[in-house]
């Protein structure tokens, strides 16, 4: 994975290992707390609710 990578996301709450290689990490759950886009405090991976999305977690 590079770094900055964009993953376009259906929910608000995501979860980042980094992948693997240099960019691994521990798996952290991200919730974008009513935004639209998040990154990864850890790798830099940029996460983006689709459009149309509900947003909403699978809990």
């Amino acid at each position: 994975m590079a770094v900055n990578e964009t993953e376009e996301v259906e929910t608000t709450v995501v979860a980042c290992d980094g992948g693997s290689g240099p960019n691994g990490h521990p798996l952290v759950y991200l919730n974008m707390e009513g935004k639209n886009e998040i990154s990864c405090p850890y790798c830099s991976k940029h996460f983006v609710l689709k459009e149309g999305a509900s947003g909403a977690g699978a809990h």
